[in-house]
């Protein structure tokens, strides 16, 4: 067993493992019946010059076919029967919250999942609401549901974590509820937003099997706590406001980066949180066929026949400017920007990408480093400032898109060069856009550094800077603006025994895998301390 590197044309890569194996023997003189099987660990496409090729690392195994475990295939995962065992308490059930319950049941407990929005099927009316009549429902929307934020933003798997047996472990599970095994090799993996909801039902179906419970529609309204010690939760119906009290000294808090009651909960009673850095800015939307031909170095006429072989392009950019980072967040090449929103007033986008990545759209959030300096006019509110300063803008945009999720839109060469757009592009976003300044809706700190990045893009990829591409407004919920501290060895909040602060919502996380990473950590922390 041998791991080699390959280089292929798209072509060849198109064409399959006979392809593959005749390159391997070909490359690196191996007799025909030597090579018994090809895996596939790495993939990654090649388009810095006119000649794309497909760069790829591969197991080759030699005069023996490989075992079970070689092939690193998913094994039954190590479930049991929990229905009478001690319980713990997760509160959401996004990636973190849903691999905190499949490791609590791992380790012989019971989960107890508080959802405060819908089931992923039933988010779906409530986000056609949204789109088609601008109503935002505050418990059920693209942030907040079964599956979290990014079942309905596309299942994007990239992750900077070092820790390849634990991704490995996410990947894997993932795979054996329903997703495709190129996610373990890609080198952006990536879902698809059409696939993700019955993946999410199928873990939800596995964690009910062994005996799990769901609280859908209930969020959490309070901690009992004495003496430093867990003691309990009251968690309230969002329908009919009825309360439920449960006895508890351990819960996993995986809310989310928008749970905004949740941290005016824990400032409430003065259990510790801190403000932190995020990231703000617009989502930029180009046609596809455009970034394809910047990406793949051809012209917008003969992108059909690149794209034969080759995926939707997209791109990654970062640049300095004026000691701040200006960089691309949640690229989605053939994709969709969303309204966000989670309260009525305001205008949040996203974007997502259906697995096909087919639509004609390519959009990006590019966003600029905002910290504490920033902060300062929201500074009593104390760690709740940057939430506040994030609250504000989000605010300011639904009044300059017209006071629906009509959302403040411009070109973007006008919005580098200042102009109020007389005419809008096609865009993909469906509640619509409105022409404006964006340069009034976002502080000059974060937009004077989003016109200069614009411009080193350009210079980096000829063509970007475009008056087919539109700048929409904002990008504002890139992470969490609040950071809820715990304990390295115990994961435990610093003050709070037996509250495990966990995920994206806490800080520690940024995206489905490194959440997922997380709640499986936070498990595995909540039940050996018992």
């Amino acid at each position: 067993m041998k791991e080699i590197a390959l280089v292929l044309t798209p072509a060849e890569w198109a064409e399959g493992i006979t392809t593959l194996k005749e390159k391997v023997i070909h490359q690196h003189g191996y007799d025909k019946g030597e090579v018994k099987h090809i895996e596939v660990l790495h993939k990654s496409v090649d388009a810095r010059n006119r000649n794309i090729k497909i760069n790829l690392k591969v197991r080759v195994f030699l005069n023996q076919k490989p075992l079970d475990e070689e092939l690193n295939l998913l094994q039954p995962l190590f479930l049991k029967q929990v229905k009478d065992a001690p319980e713990l308490y997760i509160i959401g059930s996004g990636p973190a919250g849903l691999f905190a319950a499949l490791k609590a049941i791992e380790n012989g407990f019971k989960p107890i999942v508080i959802e405060r929005g819908k089931t992923v099927r039933d988010r779906r009316r409530d986000i056609a609401l949204l789109n088609k009549e601008h109503i935002v429902n505050e418990h059920s929307n693209y942030c907040f549901g079964e599956g979290g934020a990014g079942t309905y933003s596309d299942g994007k798997l990239y992750t900077r974590s070092g820790k390849r047996g634990s991704i490995n472990q996410i990947l894997h599970t993932l795979i054996y509820y329903g997703a495709n095994k190129e996610i373990l090799f890609e080198a952006h993996p990536h879902i698809g937003t059409n696939k993700l909801p019955q993946i999410i039902e199928n873990i939800r179906n596995t964690i009910i099997d062994c005996g799990g419970v769901f609280y859908f529609n209930y969020q959490l309204v309070d901690l009992k706590i004495n003496f430093q010690k867990l003691k309990g939760i009251t968690v309230q119906q969002v329908n009919n406001k009825s309360l439920i009290n449960f006895e508890t000294e351990r819960v996993i808090l995986a809310t989310g980066h928008s749970a905004r009651d949740i941290y005016t909960l824990l400032q409430s009673k003065n259990i510790e949180i801190e403000a932190k850095p995020f990231a703000l800015g617009l989502r930029v939307e180009h046609p596809q066929d455009l970034i394809d031909s910047i990406q793949y170095h051809c012209p917008v006429s003969q992108v059909p026949e690149a794209r034969r072989y080759l995926p939707a392009a997209s791109y990654s950019a970062v640049e300095q400017v004026n000691n701040r980072g200006v960089y691309s967040f949640c690229m989605c090449p053939g994709g969709i920007i969303a309204p966000c929103a989670t309260s009525p007033g305001e205008i949040v986008t996203n974007g997502w990408s259906p697995s096909k990545r087919n639509n004609p759209f390519a959009n990006s959030g590019i966003v600029v480093t905002v910290d504490q300096h920033d902060f300062k006019p929201y500074q009593n509110n104390k760690a709740l400032s940057g939430m506040y300063f994030q609250s504000a803008i989000e605010q300011k945009a639904w009044l300059y898109g017209g006071k629906t999720q009509t959302a403040p839109a411009q070109r973007l060469l006008d919005f580098v060069n200042k102009k109020v757009s007389s005419t809008l592009p096609l865009c993909s976003y469906i509640p619509g856009v409105n022409s404006c300044d964006l340069n009034e809706v976002l502080p000059d700190v974060v937009a004077s550094r989003l016109r200069e990045g614009f411009k080193l893009f350009e210079k980096k990829m000829h063509g970007y800077l475009s008056s087919e591409a539109i700048v929409v407004g904002v990008e504002s919920r890139t992470s969490t603006p609040v950071r809820i501290p715990r304990d390295r060895e115990s994961l435990q909040h610093i003050q709070v025994q037996g509250l495990f602060p966990c995920g994206e919502g806490a800080g520690y996380a940024g995206g489905i895998v490194s959440a997922a990473m997380d709640g499986v950590k936070c498990a595995a922390a909540a039940t050996e301390q018992s």
